[in-house]
This record gives structure tokens, C-alpha cells and sequence, in this order.
């Protein structure tokens, strides 16, 4: 699938928060290649095509603008495929064509493979001009890939894994292992590794980036590595390189692959106990792990790509082409924004990271937008992303009757650390019905309450929580805390009622038919309220003292239908996504009428409600912002809707909430079925 879309940065490695390369840049040699962060982690490709050196990938100067020395020719790129796991640039030139492919295998079926710490770089050359050629490739990467800043010292080595398998690798001197914690950070311990199949047509060095200039002029490697060692990652910054020699290349397609991997140690610090990533539970060595990943290459390959092209049907199917190709750039963001671990027990956490937006760890209103894409593939991820808040509220350490916002700044989980846990910056109703509402969700695609029931006095407390305080929230932040604090806010009772209607259906699932009776009624008592409460005749209101001129996005609406719990009448959503057409902008709808910009998960959320060509009409919009916005960063979930321009968070999981529009079809299609069938019921 060729992208039409120009994404705004284009996803290259994509494993967890710290092991995360992107491109954002219109050609994949325009620009150094970066973090998630827009710091530098310097990656440069270059082909030597019958001698003749031409630049794929980065730049060969380390400086940032392209004031420094003259870059090499560049070999001319013709074509970018982003697809759910894989990013595919094409280049033509001297009579070749070279498809150069970046993996992350993060397949939500296989979680030792998807928790693995590897991306594929594959190379694959032809000749188009009916010519032989003779054709190698150089790939390196930089130390800043192991460093926060390039004045830590670092060293390096070369590792014979096995008679299979070789690699270098990278890392600081200091190794501060979980010392570091922050939201604009690098990693800054563990080690980089560039690993390779052992041939004879690859070869390794470990040189410097000022040795790039020598390698266009000779087209050789350094005969020996570098032994300048250790030194600061900045001072003649070291690389990891590899010489792919692809041989004399005709019209049959030669490949190749190389491995770009992280060795993190341990990934989490997890009430002060350090815990290591999920493919390690079984004892299995790193060393062990690439060597398994390089032999499954060829299989993993093929299942991604038949994963990513049921995955872009269905979405093409679900929403259109524009919509397609949004999920297709969510979908890697989504995953490694988050690092997967398992504690003490083997019980699965799946961390969250709040990307450029204050660093916290396993955020709850973070986690409720990312769900549906877990929900649909793999429901305990869901779980792994409640057990560290179940964990903390039920420790002791926890001092209100609410549910926490958070467990600490990333990776150190020690702890909330949202608003100094001073009461006025909590957000009380919001993260018990996002606590309710996910585990509600869980419940329901599992088919059982025994999640719920794992945590049933926690849920049951944060639902008497919102029985009391939910139906017209006092004065309060919500998820969408950078528009500070509002009492009354419509959006966040219906969040409370619908979170108190899950609660009813887990009452249900566990046998509990009393409480489910008095819950659901107390839900549905409360949605009649809230009519009358938010009424402004071709719509509803901001809040409930607001004018009627006021509105908002009413997003947490959608889990009425998805949860089916009955609660609003189908004409709330009705007039309220004809009214969010009223109010587009050039970029999108606003989040609410106060302000022009925008959230796009929530943005989505809404439009999922409507028809399929209102859902098109409210996307489209949005579709535009990534192709044409000036922020090149891996996708912002908050932006203006005029001027096209990021406020703030990228690269956040959140855009895991773009999948949505695939579970409320899955419900659909289940209807027809049941239907078609004769029975009345209905499951999503």
C-alpha cells in the first residue's frame, strides 16, 4: 500500500519510550534521524552502486542544519509505505531500485515477540535498466542512541553471539540503571546493538561519524576497529557500522536484513523492585533473544505483513481509506509508548509513558483512550495497564477514596506523583470511571467477571464514589486538564453515568443481581437528569450553568453504545454529531467551544458515533492536519484546528483510541449476525 498521506513523522524503530527512532522529514535523507523527543539518535544509510556512493537514510555531517559540509548525492527516494508494522521507503538511481524496510514486529498475539526489543532493517535491491550492477550497502548508527546527553562517556565491543549471529554494541560507562527518570529523556544505561546473520557479504566496524567521509571517498571500512575507548558519546561520536554487500543485482530482487536492538537491563522500577522486560521472564539471555529473533526472521516477516493487511482492510472497511491510513501511522505509536513487563508473580504490567506532557507512569486517563486497540487484540494488555493502579490504591500509600491518576514518573512506578496529590489537582470522577469503564470493557469482550472480581472492593468503592459525587461534578480537572479546572462539565457526568451503568453490567457478570438492578436504575435515573440538565435544543451544553451557545465533544458517550448499556437515547449522539459538523474548522472540531483546539482521539471518539459518512466528513479533517501540519512529530493528540499547529504531547499511546471505530463494527456485524439468526440479544 503506497501512502498518500505525507505523515508528519514517519516511524522507523518503535519498541518502547527509550528505543524509538523516527523521520520527520519528507525524504528519508533530508534529515537526521530522531527520538520521539526531536533529540538527534543519528542513523546514516548510504549504497555504493558500481562504486558510485549515493545517501538513502540521515545525514553524514553531525550538524543539525544544512549549513555544515556538503552531503553526498543522494540516491533519489520515490516511495513511502507506512503500514501497521512496517515503513517501506523506495529509491531509484544508477539503474537500480532499492526498497529499504524498517519492522517493529509488535504483534499483539505473540507478546514474547512483540515485548522483544529488535526491529528489522531489510534492504532489497534490482536493476531496472536491464544492467547488472554491483551494489553495497553501509548502515551505522550513533552512541547518541545510548546516551540522554553526548557528554556521558561511553564504550563499546563486538560479540560473536554464535556461529549464526554477530553484533556490535554501545553503552555508557556509568550504567545507571533506573536512575533516570522524566518526560524529555533518553535512556542512558543498557547497551545499543547492530546485529547481523553471519556471511560473508556482511561486514562491521566500530569507527566514528567522521569516518563516513572517508568510507564514500574509499568504499572500505576502517580493517580495524576503533580503540579510542572509553570517551564521551560526543567527542569524534563512536558508530556501530555495517557493509551489506548485496552482490551483482539484476532483475531478481536480492535481499538482505540487518537488526537494530536495545539491551535495557531492567525496563521498570516498580515500588522500588527493579522489573525486566516480558521476553526475559523465562530466563532467556539477551543474547539468546537475538539469536531467536534473526532465526524467526523470515516468519516473523510474513506474519506481519498478513497481520497489517487484515488490519488495513478492516479499517478501510470501517471508516474509508483516510481512516485507513491514520490507523496504519497510529498503529506502532500506540504500542511503544508502553513497556511490557511482568512482576514478581508473572502477572503482566504494561506501562505507560505521558509523552511530552508531565512523564507519568501508567497514567489512567491515558490508558482509558488507548484501549480500544488492546481490547480488540488482546484484552490483557487492558489488565496489565490497571494491575500497577489496583496495586497502589489498594497498598495503603493511597489516601483517597478515588482512583489515582498515576503511579509515578517513568520508569520509577513508586508512587503518584500527578498534582503533588494535593486534592484540588486530583481528578476524582474521571479516573473512577475510567477504572470502572475499562474493567467493564475487559469483563465484556472476555465474556467473565473474573478480572472484576479480582479488584471488586476497589470498583465497588469508586462506583459509590461517583453514586454520590458524579451526576454534577464540583469544580474539578478532568482528562483534559490543560483547560483547567470546570464544575458542572456535562462531558465528565456522562463519564460518571456511564461509569456507574459498567459497574452495574460486572454486577450482572458476577451474579450479583440485586446491586445490578440498583445500579443500572441509579444509572439510568441519573441519564434522565442529565437531558434536562444539558439541554440546549439542537444540542448540549459545556456544563450545566453555561449558555446555551455553549457545547463540547462528548466523547465518554460512545461506551453507552459500546457496553450497551442502554442509558442515553440515540438521538443524544445524533444531535450532537450534527452539531460537531456545524462547528469543523479547516483541521477538525473543536474539543469544546471555549477554545479552537482540538483532541483527535476524542475528535474520533465523537465521530464514531455517527453515520458512516458523518464519521468520514468529522476525519477527514484531521487526515488534512497530518498531511499538511508544520509539527513534524510522531502524532500530537492536542492541536489547533486552525492554524494547523501542535500545542503540545506527541508520540502518546493514547492514539491506541483511533482504533474504536473497529469495536463498535465488530458489535455491528455480531448484531446482523444475531439477527439474521433470530435472536434478539446483542454482543459486541
Amino acid at each position: 500500500m503506497k501512502t498518500s498521506l505525507r505523515p508528519p513523522s514517519v516511524p522507523l524503530v518503535t519498541i518502547d519510550p527509550y528505543f524509538s527512532a523516527w523521520s520527520a522529514a519528507d525524504h528519508l535523507y533530508d534529515d537526521h534521524i530522531r527520538h520521539w523527543t526531536n533529540k538527534r539518535c543519528g542513523m546514516v544509510g548510504l549504497i555504493l552502486i558500481d562504486g558510485k556512493p549515493r545517501k538513502f537514510m540521515g545525514r553524514v555531517g553531525l550538524q543539525d542544519e544544512p549549513s555544515g559540509p556538503a552531503e553526498p548525492e543522494v540516491l533519489e527516494q520515490i516511495g513511502l509505505a507506512v503500514e501497521p508494522l512496517t515503513t517501506r521507503y523506495t529509491f531509484e538511481g544508477e539503474g537500480i531500485r532499492l526498497e529499504v524496510s524498517f519492522t517493529s514486529p509488535l504483534l499483539p498475539d505473540d507478546l514474547d515477540v512483540l515485548s522483544r526489543t529488535v526491529t528489522y532493517v531489510t534492504f532489497q535491491a534490482k536493476s531496472i535498466d536491464g544492467q547488472s550492477h554491483q551494489v553495497k550497502i553501509y548502515l551505522d548508527v550513533t552512541s547518541e542512541w545510548c546516551v540522554h546527553t553526548t557528554d556521558q562517556v561511553v564504550t563499546w565491543k563486538r560479540h560473536e553471539q554464535s556461529e549464526r549471529l554477530s553484533a556490535l554494541s554501545i553503552g555508557t560507562v556509568a550504567q545507571p540503571v533506573l536512575q533516570r527518570a522524566g518526560d524529555d529523556t533518553r535512556i542512558d544505561w543498557g547497551y545499543m546493538y547492530l546485529a547481523y546473520p553471519k556471511s560473508k557479504r556482511i561486514r562491521s566496524a566500530i569507527h566514528s561519524a567522521a569516518g563516513r567521509e572517508a568510507y564514500l571517498r574509499t568504499g572500505e571500512l576502517p580493517v580495524a576497529d576503533d580503540a579510542a575507548k572509553p570517551r564521551p558519546a560526543g567527542e569524534n561520536m563512536p558508530v556501530l557500522a555495517a557493509e551489506v554487500d548485496m552482490g551483482r543485482i539484476d532483475a531478481e530482487p536480492v535481499s538482505q536484513f540487518l537488526m537494530l536492538a536495545y539491551d535495557d537491563v531492567h525496563s521498570i522500577e516498580y515500588f522500588h523492585q527493579p522489573l525486566d522486560a516480558y521476553w526475559k521472564r523465562n530466563g532467556a539471555s539477551f543474547q539468546e533473544m537475538l539469536l531467536s529473533a534473526a532465526d524467526e526472521y523470515e516468519d516473523i516477516l510474513q506474519r506481519c505483513q498478513a497481520f497489517s493487511d487484515e488490519l488495513l482492510g478492516e479499517c478501510a472497511a470501517a471508516g474509508g481509506e483516510q481512516f485507513r491510513d491514520i490507523a496504519a501511522l497510529a498503529y506502532r505509536q500506540a504500542i511503544a509508548a508502553h513497556k511490557l513487563v511482568t512482576d514478581g508473580s508473572g502477572r503482566i504490567l504494561f506501562f505507560s509513558k505521558e509523552n511530552f506532557s508531565n512523564g507519568c507512569i501508567a497514567t489512567v486517563d491515558v490508558s482509558y483512550p488507548s484501549m480500544p486497540l488492546f481490547l480488540k487484540y488482546n484484552p490483557e494488555l487492558v489488565k496489565g495497564m490497571m494491575r500497577p493502579i489496583f496495586d497502589y490504591a489498594g497498598s495503603g500509600q493511597w489516601a483517597f477514596d478515588f482512583a489515582p491518576h498515576d503511579v509515578g514518573t517513568y520508569p520509577k512506578a513508586n508512587g503518584q506523583v500527578y498534582g503533588e496529590n494535593k486534592l484540588e489537582y486530583q481528578m476524582p470522577i474521571e479516573e473512577c470511571g475510567n477504572m470502572l469503564l475499562m474493567a467493564a470493557a475487559v469483563c465484556k469482550y472476555e465474556g467473565s467477571g473474573d478480572f472484576a472480581k479480582e479488584n471488586w472492593e476497589l470498583l465497588s468503592k469508586w462506583a459509590r464514589y461517583l453514586l454520590a459525587h458524579g451526576l454534577d461534578p464540583d469544580n474539578q480537572l478532568c482528562t483534559d486538564d490543560f483547560a483547567g479546572h470546570l464544575a458542572h462539565n456535562a462531558n465528565l457526568s456522562i463519564k460518571a453515568i456511564v461509569g456507574i451503568g459498567a459497574y452495574a453490567s460486572m454486577c450482572s457478570l458476577l451474579g450479583m443481581d440485586e446491586s445490578a438492578e440498583e445500579y443500572l436504575a441509579a444509572a439510568k435515573a441519573m441519564a434522565s437528569e442529565w437531558l434536562s440538565m444539558a439541554d440546549a435544543g439542537d444540542h448540549y451544553k459545556l456544563t450545566f450553568d453555561s449558555p446555551v451557545e455553549s457545547w463540547s465533544l462528548k466523547y465518554n458517550l460512545v461506551w453507552d453504545r459500546l457496553l450497551e448499556l442502554g442509558l442515553f437515547p440515540d438521538e443524544v449522539a445524533v444531535k450532537e454529531v450534527e452539531h460537531y459538523l456545524k462547528q469543523q474548522n479547516q483541521y477538525g472540531v473543536p474539543l469544546d467551544s471555549r477554545e479552537t483546539y482540538t483532541k483527535a482521539d476524542w475528535l474520533i471518539w465523537s465521530a464514531s458515533m455517527g453515520t458512516r459518512s458523518q464519521f468520514e466528513r468529522l476525519i477527514a479533517p484531521f487526515w488534512d492536519f497530518l498531511n499538511e501540519t508544520e509539527s513534524r512529530v510522531p502524532i500530537t493528540d492536542w492541536y489547533d484546528t486552525k492554524s494547523g499547529k501542535q500545542m503540545n504531547f506527541q508520540n502518546r499511546s493514547v492514539v491506541g483510541g483511533f482504533f474504536l471505530p473497529l469495536l463498535l463494527s465488530k458489535r455491528t456485524a455480531a448484531n446482523r449476525t444475531l439477527m439474521k439468526s433470530g435472536d434478539q440479544g446483542a454482543g459486541v
